[in-house]
């Protein structure tokens, strides 16, 4: 059997979804729940370096969900998501770098010869304003975008090829205007966190916990969307887009608010993630990034929001070990990884369990049903 890019792109693209079924609601919640409480307790067990990195995964684990109901749910496979979460990353970073400052303006700026703080700048200088900025921008990205590209029927690996080149365009600009966002380097040099001192770890501690929260709040909020009829919609979209616009529903419309809705959280995780890490640069926003999300979707399970937390924690904590023991050679292994769930795995890790509960049902049946028999034989 013959193997081919394309049909490893074909795989990956819209289309009819190797999604998880057999998952009943509260099979779902409580594996949530069971990952959830894992989580909470790491943090009694590991170092603080492996506390900012597990914070790190939790940001990633919001991503995964926010794509997946895009991908797994929608059939709208985007490879863009970087973008977002950037813009969510640079908000919260735009905040903290000012805080850095005492009214100064940010050393990078000084350097560059600017004299005044930029216009739009101005928006991050309190707390509530960065809030609402960093809610408010990648969705109005999303709308706009998801509007002029849905209701114009853009879709597919089209709409996938355009998300690449969102992704390209914004780490140009970011790169270029390094007097207004620090250029390659980004912002980093934070000390404070809504007043607390990022030094202290007890400040670590306590954002790990908050990032924990939002995890919990995106799935509370996926699955309320999921449930209800919108959902049902989208989850039609996914599997017959034509047959559901002839059916007398406005496709462009349900598209585009999932792309905000996704866009939304994918920026809350981006804020979430820069006090962990201490920097946000233009490469969160890159293609490569991108792509990442969507590996963690696809070797989680796509169409199942345990199975995309579940991904974006397997496949980071992989990469970590990985990078650690073989830092030349270990972006092999994550791609490696990725081409064999595609290839022999398409539902992921999630779909393995599930087939596996039933084969070891379907064998515990068969003994059942045997020895039955053999006992109404005897007798």
């Amino acid at each position: 059997m013959k193997f081919k890019i394309s049909d490893l792109y074909k795989t990956l693209s819209a289309g009819p979804a190797s999604t998880i079924d057999g998952l009943t609601a509260k099979g779902k919640n409580g594996a949530f729940a069971i990952v959830v409480f894992i989580v909470a307790l790491l943090p009694l067990f590991i170092s603080p370096f492996r506390v900012s990195l597990v914070g790190k995964y939790i940001t990633f684990a919001i991503v995964a969900m926010a794509l997946d109901l895009i991908w797994g749910y929608t059939g709208i496979l985007s490879l863009g998501h970087g973008v977002f979460f950037g813009l969510g990353g640079y908000g919260l970073g735009m905040y903290l770098k000012l805080a850095a400052s005492n009214g100064k303006l940010p050393d990078f700026m000084s350097w560059s010869g600017r004299t005044t703080l930029p216009w739009f700048w101005e928006y991050y200088q309190s707390a509530p304003g960065t809030i609402f900025m960093i809610l408010l921008v990648p969705t109005v990205l999303a709308i706009i975008l998801g509007y002029l590209t849905f209701t114009n029927r853009i879709k597919g690996v089209y709409f996938s090829i355009l998300s690449q080149a969102l992704a390209l365009v914004f780490v140009t600009l970011f790169i270029g205007m390094q007097q207004f966002t620090g250029g390659t380097n980004g912002l980093t040099d934070f000390d404070k966190l809504f007043g607390l001192s990022l030094h202290n770890m007890n400040t670590k501690y306590i954002w790990y916990y908050v990032a924990l929260g939002f995890l919990i709040l995106t799935y509370i909020v996926f699955n309320g969307v999921l449930k209800s009829k919108c959902g049902r919609v989208l989850v039609a979209i996914r599997d017959g887009e034509n047959r559901t616009r002839f059916s007398g529903y406005y496709v462009a419309m349900y598209k585009t608010f999932v792309y905000a809705l996704s866009a939304l959280f994918t920026g809350i995780a981006g804020a979430l993630f820069v006090p962990f890490s201490g920097i946000i640069s233009p490469s969160e926003m890159s293609i490569s990034n991108s792509i990442d999300m969507a590996i963690w979707v696809a070797v989680g399970g796509r169409g199942s929001l345990i199975g995309a937390v579940i991904g974006a924690f397997v496949v980071n904590l992989c990469k970590t070990c990985v990078s650690e023991n073989f830092p030349e050679i270990w972006s092999y292994f994550i791609g490696l990884l990725f081409v064999l769930v595609v290839m022999f795995l398409p539902r992921g890790l999630t779909g393995v369990f599930m087939d596996a509960r039933i084969l070891i049902a379907k064998k515990i049946k068969k003994m059942i049903s045997s020895e039955k028999s053999a006992v109404s034989e005897e007798a």
